[in-house]
């Protein structure tokens, strides 16, 4: 009985430490692209607290810059969760590229978030080769 729990429970270390070097080596060739979401949140969260900040001297009010004159600000803000500057995204789309996002996203939810609708992180990934 002593022999089956050594051999059990080198057996579990064995697994263990083989999760830990695959978590690592995941992390490290980042094969799903989650890195920029990790760093997306942060500096997502610095810059907000940046945009707090800056103030107009002569009127005391912050100022609000928009980074793309196409999307509106909540689709800005989901955006630059996804760690991906609005300004980096072109402000008009091509009809090959609109064709590419009906193919992956569907008629209906294109029009959706032409009409002002937020993406989802998944429809981001899905047609980023669309861009």
């Amino acid at each position: 009985m002593k022999k089956f729990f050594t051999i059990f429970f080198i057996t579990l270390g064995v697994i263990f430490f083989l999760l830990i070097l695959a978590v690592t080596l995941f992390f490290i060739i980042d094969p799903y692209n989650i890195k920029p979401l990790l760093k997306g949140v942060a500096a997502v969260e610095m810059q907000q607290d940046a945009q707090k900040n800056t103030t107009n001297t002569e009127t005391g009010q912050s100022e609000n810059v928009d980074k793309n004159p196409v999307l509106n600000e909540s689709q800005e803000k989901v955006l630059e969760t996804f760690g991906v500057d609005p300004a980096a995204v072109p402000s008009s789309i091509t009809p090959q590229q609109e064709a590419c996002f009906i193919q992956i996203l569907g008629q209906a939810r294109v029009l959706e978030i032409k009409a002002g609708g937020v993406p989802t992180a998944t429809e981001y990934f899905k047609a980023k080769g669309c861009l």
